[in-house]
């Protein structure tokens, strides 16, 4: 069973229900009654990060906060703004040219900012907000 710990500042630990399977790293968000899903892209009730494996049902750890370890979908650079993208993969937060109302919604999705550079598939550390 794969595992995984925070790089810095563990931040709160939270023990919640497994909604669907979970992968160690996965970033999660909220699924329901204190339950816990990978997080979809852009999602704006995202927790933390999970501590290991876990099968839906089970109880898995949560890291919210401090600095986490995050697989990337696409290139995220140090410095930039970090969203979630699918199955619990991280994204940078697009650049807006022109303004939208959905564009104010997106900022919300924010989890914080990238303090290494990882492309597709690879890991970068993210300092959470939350």
């Amino acid at each position: 069973m794969a595992e995984y710990l925070p790089v810095k500042t563990p931040g709160q630990a939270l023990p919640l229900a497994a909604s669907a399977t979970i992968t160690a790293g996965q970033l999660v968000a909220v699924s329901g009654v204190s339950t816990v899903a990978a997080a979809g892209a852009n999602a704006t009730n995202w927790l933390g990060v999970a501590a290991f494996d876990a099968a839906s049902g089970d109880v898995v750890t949560i890291f919210s906060g401090g600095v986490q370890e995050l697989v990337t979908t696409g290139t995220v650079t140090a410095g930039d703004l970090v969203v979630a993208a699918a199955a619990g993969t991280v994204s940078t937060l697009a650049a807006v040219t022109t303004p939208t109302a959905a564009d104010v919604t997106n900022t919300r999705a924010i989890l914080g900012v990238a303090l290494t550079t990882a492309t597709t598939g690879l890991k970068v550390q993210v300092k959470l907000d939350r």
